[in-house]
């Protein structure tokens, strides 16, 4: 195929016909970002980690494995610099007509550090995302070798992200909306004789039905003593009677997620796991009193914390009590990177933010309890987006 045609193919491709949102929405966060540089003194600012290109264009893959670059320049308009197979992909998702491609036989930061210098970026102030997942040591050892030194960009763009906007919001509300068709349907596949596949399988199936789409991390679903080793998921185990189920899961809606926690009584219980439970739902609460604005992250763990060590749970609780959530891509579905509920984090909440807050206990190798929401800090009091009740299931 000649070159020129396949920038006829490309350029038929409707710019921006899949976008998450209007151009205007971008706008508005680069300006933002474009302040941000401004008070640093940066001439351009490379992005590669998949959220943060989402958030800043609106380009989503599930290609991201292959190295991305977004860059901002202070004043003139982006250009991307990627992948070739994934040119149209970037075309139909976002408003920027200025891509570039690479061969899969140019090394990534070759192919970035030349268009860079093409371009006269050369000696200039240019920053990069250091902390990007996919960043590695030997990209940036390339491209730095082949361009020269840069700034580092960490937490630019994050910061920007911790406060969702009105359409932002519209896409948590959407995915929490998919999030409980999965749940609902978790709860009815655990069943004594059912398997962990099986609970999972109807999580994924409903969440997906309902609107859905691939999620950052695979739903938790597990049983008996598995249950009571921090992150193990379904592996086949045939539920039992006097189990306790643990079922966490998450939807996407245009990259945005919701997530949620869930605890499952297979008849005659230990009595210890009811008593568990009842603390999990009272530092739940606790957390979500202080879940108001001018209120810290770090108030919120505390509260949460202050309840757990009370009853004498300490031991079972050695985590965060939540983390900020949003635009995510595999491997995780949170936000954790932006902001954690935890102690020593003094950032105040603000109208907007959102937080997934799973308080759970754990009797190591026995059992598992948990009940979470993901909540909205607004003007008021906070707004949990599951419209499922709360309580232990017991089926």
């Amino acid at each position: 195929m000649a070159q020129s045609d396949l920038a006829d193919m490309i350029k038929a491709v409707p710019q921006g016909a899949e976008s998450a949102f209007p151009s205007v929405e971008y706008d508005s966060r680069l300006a933002a970002l474009r302040a941000a540089m401004a008070a640093r003194e940066i001439d351009l600012v490379i992005v590669s980690g998949p959220e943060n290109v989402f958030y800043l264009s609106g380009q989503q893959t599930p290609g991201y494995y292959t190295f991305q670059a977004l860059c901002i320049p202070a004043e003139d308009a982006p250009f991307i610099v990627l992948r070739g197979l994934e040119v149209m992909n970037a075309r139909l998702n976002t408003f920027i007509d200025d891509i570039e491609g690479y061969a899969d036989d140019v090394p990534p930061p070759v192919a970035v550090a030349d268009v860079l210098k093409a371009r006269g970026w050369a000696g200039k102030r240019v920053a990069i995302d250091k902390g990007a997942w996919f960043l590695t040591v030997n990209a940036y050892a390339m491209l730095e070798e082949r361009f020269g030194p840069m700034m580092d960009a960490s937490g630019l763009v994050e910061s920007l992200r911790r406060v969702k906007s009105p359409r932002e919001i519209d896409q948590l509300i959407a995915a929490a909306a998919a999030n409980d068709k999965g749940m609902e349907a978790g709860l009815s596949a655990t069943r004594v004789g059912a398997s962990e596949n099986d609970v999972a399988a109807a999580i994924m199936g409903a969440s997906i039905a309902a609107g859905s789409e691939y999620v950052g991390m695979a739903p938790f679903v597990t049983s008996g003593p598995r249950a009571g080793v921090p992150h193990t998921t379904w592996r086949r185990r045939t539920i039992e009677a006097g189990d306790v189920v643990i079922l966490e899961s998450a939807a996407a809606y245009n990259r945005y997620h919701a997530a949620l926690f869930r605890t499952v009584f297979l008849g005659d219980v230990p009595a210890d796991a009811r008593a568990m439970y009842e603390v999990c739902e009272e530092a739940y609460d606790a957390a979500l009193g202080c879940m108001i604005p001018g209120k810290t992250c770090a108030d919120v763990h505390n509260a949460a914390q202050a309840v757990i060590d009370a009853h004498g749970q300490t031991a079972g609780y050695r985590k965060r009590s939540g983390y900020s959530i949003g635009i995510s891509f595999a491997p995780d579905w949170g936000e954790g990177n932006i902001l954690s509920l935890f102690r020593g984090v003094d950032v105040p909440l603000e109208p907007g933010m959102a937080f997934h807050i799973p308080i759970s206990l754990r009797a190591y190798n026995r059992f598992t309890v948990a009940v979470s929401d993901t909540v909205l800090i607004t003007d008021g009091a906070p707004r949990p987006l599951s419209a499922l009740p709360r309580g232990v299931h017991v089926a």
